[in-house]
């Protein structure tokens, strides 16, 4: 709970640094403490940062989240990954929040790595820097190497990057989240329009994240997971797990290095065929999404390089995000339906996914389709953003009152973070178009007809492996009828008489045979 007072200061201190910045138009245009809000911008008019000319909203939000704190950067990046609650360009611009803040010093890490690991640092690495390597709002990173394995002549210790969480950071996020709770509750109850768009449901889905995130054994989890999923594909490379060395608060992963991938110049000097890096990391992403339906949720350049032999590097596995079979088949469909122009179709696969809600024309959402997706045909490809178009197409969501399908979301962010490196290394490429024959492929294996007839027999093979159990479930009623009897309405006794008793079941149970043997049948074929 807060204290009467601090809470009115607190808050005071964020809005006066919002509009220091010049960001206090979501606040002031949701009507929420407007007389705090007018104080804090007449106090903080001496204070005004520089350079805030020609900057758009986002950028401004982003300065004023970044001296704000760890807690309110994770919430730009979050904003980030929700261009249906704050729109498009802010989220592009939130895309552009650099985690980056003061390291913590080395000591302290050290003194953190010794109480998690409970050894001495010695005996967990034969060297360990001190210097931060880098140092972001959740956790910073040193380097180190390992002591060569006694059990294997002539082996040296591996180089590797060591994450630390900072030290008090998950007892700061829980204040944070505490009064962002409280600000939202009050929202929700005293402005209508951001009742909509549901904020305390916001803030529970975002403390979820972040908890995730200050877990870095789950952050080791997803990284083994992603390793596994291409294991064998030498065009991808996930830093290995040291899993003796890792903890809640403390990750080990052996140490990836190379050249940052929108670093054209630097790729140009290293002679690496840009069209070929841009077809690697085309191929990673459409596999992560659609053979996988499990992807690196932050892929900025930031935390994806070139490694010497040409691979595609990755690190940082905090977010990551998950597509179900059925949502990676809707979106095949969709594409389909996009590419051939048939919106009625389109439409008709947002019903089948259950994202067009009762009540909603189907035809009137298919001309609001028409009206997004005809405007990119006819352009020139390279020009062409596949990832706006799936933010537009996104952004409807709103006017049909649609459920927000938040990973989609995350995965058009990372569209966006793929199209801006791509058109930085190429602009003459367009990266979807580099990824054409595994969408082909994908496509043939899952969505022809092949594919959908093993997906029916894969449902009556579901169907049928309930059957035993049912069955089980009859006997056992059968049992209790004859040991006890049954009780039935008296309603339910005259219906049967009506229909002659058992003499009116038999239709229904020779129909239920004839599907039982239907499905038989079925499974032996295949």
């Amino acid at each position: 709970m807060f204290r009467p007072l601090a809470l009115p200061l607190r808050l005071f201190r964020i809005a006066r640094i919002l509009a220091k910045y010049d960001a206090l138009a979501v606040l002031e245009e949701a009507r929420v403490f407007p007389a705090l809000l007018k104080s804090a911008r007449v106090f903080s008019r001496p204070f005004s940062a520089r350079g805030l000319a020609g900057q758009r909203p986002g950028q401004k939000l982003a300065r004023a989240l970044t001296e704000l704190g760890p807690s309110f950067i994770k919430l730009g990046q979050f904003a980030a990954t929700r261009a249906d609650l704050v729109g498009e360009t802010v989220a592009a611009d939130l895309a552009e929040l650099q985690d980056r803040l003061a390291p913590f010093p080395g000591e302290e890490a050290r003194a953190i790595v010794e109480r998690e690991l409970e050894q001495p640092l010695e005996a967990l690495y034969a060297s360990f820097e001190t210097q931060p390597v880098s140092a972001a709002s959740i956790a910073q990173v040193h380097f180190a190497v390992t002591h060569p394995d006694p059990a294997q002549e002539d082996s040296e210790g591996r180089e590797v990057a060591v994450k630390v969480l900072r030290p008090g950071i998950e007892a700061a996020f829980e204040r944070d989240l505490e009064l962002f709770r409280w600000i939202a509750g009050l929202a929700e109850r005293s402005a209508p329009k951001a009742r909509r768009l549901r904020p305390r449901a916001v803030v529970e889905v975002f403390a979820e994240s972040v908890r995730i995130e200050m877990d870095l054994r789950m952050e080791a989890a997803a990284a083994a997971e992603l390793a596994r999923n291409f294991a064998g594909d030498e065009s991808y490379r996930v830093p290995e797990i040291d899993w003796s060395r890792t903890s809640r608060r403390v990750l080990t992963t052996t140490r990836l290095s190379g050249i940052r991938l929108d670093d054209r110049a630097a790729l140009l000097a290293a002679r690496h065929d840009l069209t070929e890096v841009l077809s690697k990391a085309a191929a990673i992403f459409f596999n992560q999404v659609f053979r996988d339906g499990y992807f690196h949720g932050d892929q900025h350049p930031g935390n994806m390089f070139v490694t010497e032999d040409g691979a595609i590097g990755a690190v940082d596995f905090g977010i990551m995000g998950r597509l179900d079979r059925k949502t990676r088949t809707y979106l095949a469909d969709m594409l389909l339906a996009t590419l051939a122009q048939d919106y009625r179709r389109l439409a008709q696969v947002h019903v089948d996914a259950g994202w067009l809600p009762p009540g909603q024309h189907v035809e009137t959402f298919a001309q609001a389709l028409r009206a997004v997706c005809e405007p990119i045909f006819g352009q020139p490809l390279e020009r062409i953003s596949f990832a706006r178009l799936l933010g537009q197409l996104l952004a409807l969501t709103e006017d049909f009152e649609m459920p927000v399908q938040p990973q989609l979301v995350l995965m058009q962010k990372n569209m966006l973070m793929a199209e801006g490196v791509s058109r930085k290394l190429e602009p003459s490429l367009n990266i979807w178009v580099l990824a054409e024959p595994l969408i082909v492929a994908w496509m043939r294996e899952n969505r022809g007809v092949r594919a959908q007839t093993s997906e029916a027999l894969d449902s009556l093979r579901e169907t049928a492996a309930r059957l035993p159990q049912a069955l089980r479930a009859l006997e056992d009623l059968s049992g209790a009828v004859d040991a006890r009897g049954i009780k039935l309405h008296p309603d339910t006794v005259a219906a049967f008489r009506g229909r002659r008793g058992a003499a009116a079941l038999l239709p229904w149970l020779a129909t239920g045979l004839s599907i039982l043997a239907l499905i038989l049948a079925l499974i032996a074929l295949d």
